[in-house]
């Protein structure tokens, strides 16, 4: 069966668009989710590379896009994740604007992935208003996670709308709330382990759309 999108027996190239959450601030870069995923995947028979990560800590969607344009030609992809939005809601900027922009980058990473949508992966954007970092911030818990139930609906829809793999990895990030392992130590971004935990939901996922 072939896996990549040139020669049988090359690596399936993998491009990882976002934030702090994709290029994995305060962990080691073996720690980071696109980088386990790739490790996992590759443990299972498929060919998958190490992702190169066009993300960088308090990116929102426009920053993201601006960076793109920037790092062009970006050329094809095998595979393609996408990861944004948490500085959007942080900022306090509104939803319809979230998901237009949300939209817009979708449409740019289905066109990396040779114009197929099967061969991109988005994930929902976890709560960080369960950290210490939130709790000690003064901010309405309660409303960071509406915003974010809110901004993960869109870019569900988005998804579901395109036919791209839309993995919720909300809940888990919410769980873990009092459990330090969980946390990394700038008490605001998810650990290695916690990464693990979203990976485990990622994981086959992105198997059934690279089989």
């Amino acid at each position: 069966m072939t896996f990549a999108a040139g020669r049988d027996d090359a690596p399936i190239r993998y491009l990882a668009l976002g934030d702090s959450y994709t290029i994995g601030e305060a962990v080691e870069e073996d720690g980071r989710w696109p980088a386990q995923l790739a490790a996992g995947l590759r443990a299972r028979g498929v060919p998958l590379a190490a992702p190169r990560c066009i993300a960088t800590t308090g990116w929102t969607t426009d920053e993201l896009s601006a960076a793109m344009d920037a790092a062009e030609p970006l050329g094809r992809w095998g595979f393609v994740s996408l990861l944004i939005g948490v500085n959007n809601q942080y900022r306090g900027r509104g939803v319809d604007e979230y998901r237009r922009e949300f939209a817009a980058l979708l449409g740019r990473a289905i066109a990396l992935a040779g114009d197929r949508p099967g061969r991109v992966l988005v994930l929902s954007i976890p709560d960080w208003g369960v950290t210490p970092f939130a709790r000690d911030s003064g901010r309405d818990l309660a409303r960071i996670a509406a915003e974010l139930d809110a901004f993960n609906a869109a870019a569900g829809a988005e998804c579901a709308a395109r036919g791209v793999a839309f993995v919720d990895i909300t809940p888990a990030s919410r769980s873990p709330g009092n459990q330090p392992e969980r946390i990394a130590g700038d008490g605001l971004h998810p650990s290695a382990r916690a990464y693990a935990d979203w990976t485990a939901l990622a994981l086959p996922v992105a198997e059934s759309l690279l089989r």
